[in-house]
């Protein structure tokens, strides 16, 4: 039977009377209520619904299994559970823990009832509910929120309809109707038959339709997988025809981008197996122990979704690090076919529910409380760069230390897995981690890998290569790379190019190309190529690694305005004759700002080039350039204004950062 938890806190009664003033009390379902009451708290809330609904209304007991057509209250103060279809009360947890019952309840919904579980987030403050309602989602459920505007208190619905998985955003007086219609549909009955309604045909033409919309190519994503995902979204328009959803997606271009997103929907969060990265942290620290001093450790998570595996990483890099008295630097790169996720990940922050996964201490140390969420400090954050990207196509990143691809092998069917396993190889530099999955392997490719750990799918790089495998084709795009990394040409094999042809590449770099930083949009440096110690030197206090913050005397201001433009510009924005305070003297140089385009890893991040020259590498310098430097200064008062503020706004993070340590 479908099973459906509902979230309810601050005016939460009122909504959920509304709700089932108006739920038939035949559906089939079982209703089970999760709501914020203090522990001691005897609960009128069984009597009180009781009086809106035909079905028997009681508290949750130890051992219950629900039925249908039957409504369960949570305990007061305590947590609930589900473990094949029975009910079972939980210690809260410890005193200083937050407490969010209705994460604990969904989670553990998603985890026994899979895509028959459906969750309803009702008012209430804060944001418990939104980390279950992911899980539920990646567990091919479905879930509803009411709408901001008839809940008296918004805050749990925000939270979790800013997920952007909310199927349905609706009043709880129409929740019923909706909710009575998508259970009705072949969907949850298929997903105890294992049957299928989407033939060969109409999947070709989703896919067609995907790639037209999307740029990315579904077909070779594991069949079963990518149907299920379908038939979810067929179920939410009540729609049992697979062409007839053909149809609907042609006419209707933002379903298409649902769907694109439900097909990247997955598990996540943060330290997700915690036993998986106690044994990571022990292959983390035999690694490092074999890197020298002043190393800069490299790491790619692809398929990072929001963010939390390549914090996670980022964490545990940094207690290694600091547990074997090692000066290291890190640089983490999470990349994900979405963007919005990408964003999620930039931004650092998350709703208060991680605290179940996040230790008391780390989140004391690595993160910075902001009302109902969590944000990633500063000295975490900086050590990680997020950009879209499609691992089966796109560039790799390579030279690295550790790959953790957790949980995206599972959707790739034989054959990518094959093109991506080499891939791994050739990208991890000698005693490399290949960090997988618990239900994922590295297959017939043993002659690449060596298992350091059984259970939780750790693997170190094999030097030792017995039979030659040709790293799949990948298409070289012109353009900067980040890293200074030389992009593989098309099957490129493990042997990689001779290290004259390596050296001599150096060479031409440090002779011909001038002293150039890679930045994102804050100004945090991603890449330095070439001797920059003439326009920048390192800043006060912590380390911050920001080249605004770098940016030697006479600089600052033109390369905040610089980046602004070039930001929002989309063309390549030049100054001429900046004069630079380096060594005592005033040097001038012709500074150069873009924003690169291609390859796709990299795009939107920023070149900046300083030439200590009125030359511009491959382009002559202008005789008109002091007069246009005349009338520019003579109309930027208010612009630097704007760009002092603009700098004063980059400090804020770090000063809000000093005042809650």
């Amino acid at each position: 039977i479908p099973v459906v938890g509902i979230g309810a806190s601050a005016g939460g009664l009122e909504a959920l009377e509304e709700l089932f003033d108006n739920m038939p009390g035949n559906t089939g379902m079982a209703f089970i209520v999760v709501t914020h009451q203090h522990p001691g708290h005897v609960s009128m809330l069984p009597e009180l619904l009781g009086k809106h609904t035909v079905m028997p209304v009681v508290e949750a007991t130890d051992g219950l299994i629900v039925e249908p057509n039957h409504v369960y209250v949570g305990p007061p103060g305590g947590y609930l559970a589900i473990l094949n279809s029975r009910l079972h009360r939980m210690e809260t947890g410890t005193a200083t823990s937050p407490k969010l019952p209705i994460d604990y309840f969904f989670r553990s919904l998603a985890e026994d009832q899979q895509e028959k579980a459906i969750c309803i987030i009702l008012s209430g403050t804060g944001t418990d509910g939104t980390l279950g309602l992911k899980a539920i989602k990646g567990a091919s459920g479905m879930a509803m929120a009411e709408k901001p505007l008839s809940a008296k208190y918004a805050g749990m619905p925000s939270s979790a309809i800013a997920t952007n998985l909310v199927d349905y955003i609706l009043t709880p007086a129409t929740m019923p109707q909706q909710l009575v219609a998508y259970a009705a549909g072949p969907y949850l009955r298929e997903a105890a038959t294992e049957s299928s309604t989407v033939s060969a045909e109409p999947m070709q033409k989703i896919f067609i339709l995907l790639r037209n919309r999307t740029g990315h190519d579904f077909s070779a994503y594991k069949s079963s997988t990518i149907r299920r995902r379908i038939e979810r979204r067929m179920n939410v328009h009540q729609l049992n025809d697979p062409n007839q959803y053909v149809r609907y997606l042609q006419e209707n271009s933002h379903e298409i981008d649902t769907l694109f997103k439900e097909m990247l929907i997955g598990v996540t969060s943060f330290f997700r197996d915690p036993e998986a990265w106690d044994a990571l942290r022990t292959a983390i620290q035999e690694l490092v122990k074999t890197r020298p001093d002043n190393y800069t450790l490299r790491g790619w998570v692809p398929g990072c979704s929001s963010g939390e595996e390549v914090f996670s990483i980022a964490i545990t890099l940094r207690e290694c690090i600091e547990k074997l008295n090692r000066n290291f630097d890190i640089n983490l790169f999470g990349t994900d076919l979405d963007k919005e996720a990408i964003e999620m990940a930039r931004s650092g922050q998350y709703p208060d529910g991680i605290a179940v996964d996040v230790t008391p201490d780390r989140l004391e140390r690595f993160f910075v409380r902001e009302d109902s969420s969590y944000r990633i400090r500063s000295e975490i954050r900086d050590m990680s760069v997020f950009a879209p990207q499609n691992v089966i196509k796109d560039p790799p990143f390579t030279k690295l230390d550790l790959i953790s691809c957790r949980n995206l092998l599972i959707y790739l069917n034989a054959d990518l897995q094959k093109q991506l396993l080499p891939l791994f190889h050739y990208a991890l530099k000698p005693g490399g981690l290949l960090f997988l999955g618990p239900s994922e392997t590295i297959g017939s490719f043993t002659d690449l890998f060596e298992t350091i750990d059984k259970r939780w799918k750790i693997y170190r790089r094999k030097e030792c290569v017995t039979a030659i495998h040709t790293v799949p084709d990948i298409p070289v795009q012109s353009g900067v790379h980040l890293g200074g990394e030389s992009i593989p040409e098309p099957s490129i094999r493990l042997a990689g190019k001779s290290r004259v042809s390596t050296i001599i590449e150096r060479i031409l770099l440090d002779r011909f190309v001038p002293a150039s930083v890679v930045v994102n949009d804050q100004g945090d440096i991603i890449y330095i190529q070439g001797r920059t110690g003439e326009f920048l030197e390192p800043s006060q206090g912590q380390p911050r690694h920001n080249v605004l913050e770098m940016a030697r005397e006479g600089l600052q201001i033109e390369l905040a305005t610089a980046l602004r433009q070039a930001t929002t510009q989309e063309k390549e924005v030049i100054r001429e004759n900046v004069s630079v305070k380096s060594n005592g003297d005033f040097i001038q140089i012709t500074l150069c700002v873009s924003k690169i385009k291609m390859p796709e890893v990299v795009r939107g991040l920023l070149l900046v080039t300083f030439c200590p020259s009125s030359r511009v590498p491959g382009k002559p310098a202008s005789k008109s350039t002091k007069k246009r430097q005349k009338e520019t200064v003579d109309n930027t008062v208010e612009q630097l204004e704007q760009e002092l503020q603009f700098l004063r706004e980059t400090h804020q993070a770090t000063l809000e950062e000093l005042a809650s340590s």
